[in-house]
């Protein structure tokens, strides 16, 4: 698959309802180049694909809204909207914040976000300029949902209006 096959597909997919095979989002992964962690700096609106992991319900139920990467030491991985509709950090999900550094996944350096509190690597690469492609790593049944990893996506997102945190 060459890189721009795998950004059709991929787009494709995240309007997909019906469950997406991991294994397609494996290939759009292996297809698309990698990305430094400076380049992330900034606000991200996230979601993921319909794989049936359950990482999409636990997001659903805390209104997850997204990740911001304010420098390469601070790092919040879990912006969430409250009952108001306010976006917050929720560190008691994340157990902490993280922080973004360049790491091996699957034989290619790329950036990658590393919780503080666990051991968790989200790990991206870029689609487009607006866009990536985030796989979650680790060891917890949690993250590798009978086996799988968690596939999402982020979008850039414009600065929110009301903005708090916790």
């Amino acid at each position: 698959m060459t890189p721009e096959q795998a950004r059709t597909r991929f787009h494709e997919l995240r309007a997909e309802r019906s469950k997406v095979a991991p294994r397609e989002l494996d290939a759009i992964w292996a297809a698309l180049p990698t990305v430094r962690a400076a380049e992330l700096l900034g606000a991200w609106r996230g979601a993921g694909f319909a794989t049936g992991h359950r990482l999409n319900e636990v997001l659903r139920e805390h209104r997850w809204h997204g990740k911001r990467f304010h420098s390469l030491d601070r790092v919040q991985p879990l912006i969430c909207r409250d009952a108001d509709g306010a976006l917050f950090s929720h560190v008691e999900l994340g157990k902490g914040e993280a922080s973004l550094w360049d790491v091996e996944f699957r034989g290619e350096v790329t950036a990658t976000m590393v919780y503080d509190g666990q051991a968790i690597f989200d790990h991206f690469k870029p689609v487009d300029d607006r866009t990536l492609m985030g796989i979650m790593n680790g060891g917890s049944e949690l993250v590798r949902d009978q086996g799988e990893h968690f596939y999402f996506l982020l979008e850039r997102d414009t600065p929110p209006e009301r903005d708090e945190q916790r």
